[in-house]
């Protein structure tokens, strides 16, 4: 039998779960008490009382039958049994039915406990709530019953459930706030996580029980590895790229010494070699350059359109809608979309860029009229080094493979994703960098 159904009720956050664990047990035990309870107190000891209640009524009713008049019987019973405390009058009617109020939780078992000990009662009164009526037709006629109906059952039976209702929702409160108390550790150590997947650093320091103290330690270690291996590669790539541009500059100096023939095919290839630096540079600098700050990506992609539109590229900002800002690292960002759009002009004739800032998400979009790329390859196409060729013309000059690369390192860095897709607008390639909020 599958319970998937009951995914859809249950709490989506540690904190309720963890409560739902606390007060289930809590509530079981509630009820399972109060069943016991019931059976026992309510029903076995009221049965014992009303059964010594009942044997004093039918004394009382031998009394009554000896009355001498039916004038006397009240006299009578008092003098033969004053001790019983039980008070008897002659009545002329007798209730249709017995009746007791709906508070009464032990009234309808006192009802049938004392017709089970009273055969002659016709009809018995709870409503009072102090005194107890049961009538009854004797040979002198019908009579009624006076008693205190605190010899029938327990008096106020609703205590013992007040009680545990009481000091069951205050020592639940102590263990939610105790709870809380231990699950605070774990929020902060989810948030430093996060924080870092969105490229920030979040001061951390481990705390809790041990297994979460455990589990913030072995956090701090892998964000500092992770932290000394980005650094590493900068390093190395800044490093590799900027001795490489000692040489190029004297081979780019020895080549203007040459004839103009032989001359152009080679600053071709020094310029690509320069190009392949440059990007080589940008990728070891990644995601993380620059500092989050709070940044209106609508001003962002106006400032990068403007830029792109006063450099010549036919790149048209077609939709900026919302309104706000969001942690966002400038420099990088800029970095990826700029990416995105020298990509399409170098592979469609034109690019349209669009952005929507709602409550819950941010979205760049960079559209362009060229070949596209594949569904089966657009995976590979956002790994470094990529080159897919045969997908995307070259007649504007190809890339390094490192562009959709580096655009996918900055949104992940963003805490976002790029999702590349074909352009219903212009039948070319649709990427898309999305950021939740």
């Amino acid at each position: 039998m599958s319970f998937d159904w009951l995914k859809h009720y249950m709490p989506r956050s540690l904190y309720g779960r963890a409560a739902l664990i606390l007060l289930l047990p809590v509530v079981f035990v509630q009820i399972v008490v109060s069943v016991l309870f019931t059976q026992r107190h309510f029903e076995g000891v009221t049965a014992q009382m009303t059964t010594a209640a009942g044997r004093e009524i039918a004394l009382v009713l031998d009394a009554v039958e000896a009355a001498p008049a039916r004038a006397l019987i009240g006299l009578t019973v008092q003098e033969i049994a004053p001790q019983l405390q039980i008070y008897v009058t002659p009545v002329d009617e007798m209730p249709a039915k017995d009746s007791w109020d709906w508070l009464d939780l032990s009234g309808g078992f006192v009802v049938a406990q004392m017709h089970q000990n009273v055969p002659r009662a016709m009809a018995i009164d709870l409503t009072d709530g102090k005194r107890v009526h049961v009538y009854v037709d004797t040979g002198k006629g019908p009579v009624r019953v006076d008693l205190d109906r605190r010899r029938l059952s327990a008096a106020n039976p609703h205590q013992l459930f007040v009680n545990m209702v009481f000091f069951s929702v205050l020592i639940t409160i102590i263990a939610l706030i105790y709870l809380r108390n231990q699950l605070r550790p774990i929020k902060r150590l989810a948030r430093a996580a996060e924080a870092f997947g969105r490229g920030r650093h979040v001061p951390y320091t481990p705390a809790g029980a041990t297994e979460v103290r455990a589990a913030g330690a072995a956090f701090v270690d892998m964000r500092n590895r992770i932290e000394r291996q980005i650094e590493t590669r900068t390093l190395m790539l800044s490093g590799v790229s900027h001795d490489l541009r000692t040489p190029l500059t004297r081979m780019r100096l020895s080549l203007s010494m040459l004839d103009d023939d032989d001359r152009e095919a080679l600053e071709h290839d020094v310029d690509q070699m320069q190009n392949m630096i440059d990007e080589f540079l940008n990728f070891a600098k990644g995601a993380q350059e620059g500092e989050p700050e709070r940044v209106d990506p609508l001003a962002l992609i106006r400032d990068i359109v403007t830029d792109q539109q006063r450099a010549g590229r036919p790149v048209t900002l077609i939709e900026a809608t919302g309104s706000g800002t969001i942690n966002l690292r400038p420099v990088a960002m800029r970095r990826a979309i700029e990416n995105l759009i020298n990509n399409a002009v170098r592979y469609g004739a034109k690019a349209e860029v669009s952005v929507v800032l709602t409550d819950k998400s941010l979205r760049f979009r960079v559209e362009d009229d060229g070949p596209g790329i594949p569904e089966d390859r657009r995976a590979d196409a956002q790994r470094p080094f990529t080159r897919l060729d045969p997908a995307r013309n070259q007649d504007k000059g190809g890339g390094v493979g490192l562009g959709l690369a580096i655009a996918t390192d900055v949104a992940r860095a963003h805490g976002g994703v790029l999702r590349l897709g074909h352009s219903d607008r212009l039948g070319g390639l649709q990427a898309d960098i999305v950021i939740a909020r």
